[in-house]
């Protein structure tokens, strides 16, 4: 049977009256890798924080990696890499100071191997001990990428990940979670990037003012299909 990463029914959050989702049911099974669609105020953002367990669901539920999260948090924490806006660097700290730091959090066994091999992977080898604060917006987006996939994450959520990196630093981040989902790595990814959205993910998501919209297939041969749906969601925003 395939494991469900992500279950979640009629999960809605508030902020102080306004409703960001409403009723939100989705499944996501292991290895699956999905992008998530809409305008600027959808409910992307909040979507991942509510799965990140940065923010409480005002109404319904969500099951991850088969358990409540409101009973499973250090279990799922230490399942999940969330790659946001914050990078949830220290910028006082170098790249491998922060790193370091990280993996004595979640009990990284030979630390010091899997630092310096991520550094090396993300394309900081150069920049490893000048401090966070230091760094350009797309070399502390690839650290955040490090940390991210330090602990070896069976969920990565992604939020506009490719927001502010170069060509070659969005190319590497490309190849980086191509290869973590070969791994079997699950992909949740909101991005306004779309031709990287299909090149990465094979199933998409479309919100519209809270609401799930559309669920379908990235194959080429759906994208008309795509296309109406994420038009429908424009003017519904």
């Amino acid at each position: 049977m395939t494991e469900m990463v992500i279950e979640s029914r009629g999960l809605t959050r508030r902020f102080s009256g306004v409703t960001a989702l409403y009723g939100l049911d989705l499944s996501v099974a292991a290895g699956e890798a999905v992008a998530l669609f809409g305008h600027n105020g959808a409910g992307k953002t909040t979507l991942l924080r509510l799965l990140a367990m940065l923010l409480r669901p005002s109404a319904g539920t969500v099951d991850m990696f088969g358990r409540a999260i409101k009973d499973g948090g250090g279990f799922i924490r230490s399942r999940i890499g969330f790659l946001s806006h914050h990078s949830f660097l220290y910028p006082d700290l170098t790249p491998t100071q922060n790193l370091e730091f990280y993996a004595r959090m979640f009990g990284i066994q030979s630390a010091a191997s899997r630092v310096s091999t991520l550094i090396e992977q993300v394309g900081l080898s150069g920049w490893a001990h000048r401090p966070v604060r230091t760094l350009s917006r797309g070399l502390e987006q690839r650290c955040a990428l490090a940390r991210a996939l330090l602990h070896r994450p069976s969920l990565l959520l992604l939020d506009e990940p490719f927001t502010g990196l170069d060509v070659d630093a969005a190319q590497m981040l490309a190849d980086t979670l191509r290869g973590a989902h070969a791994a079997g790595t699950t992909l949740l990814m909101v991005t306004h990037d779309m031709p990287r959205g299909f090149e990465i993910c094979r199933r998409g998501i479309i919100l519209a003012r809270g609401r799930l919209v559309w669920d379908g297939s990235l194959a080429a041969s759906e994208r008309a299909v795509f296309d109406r749906a994420y038009a429908t969601a424009a003017r519904a925003d």
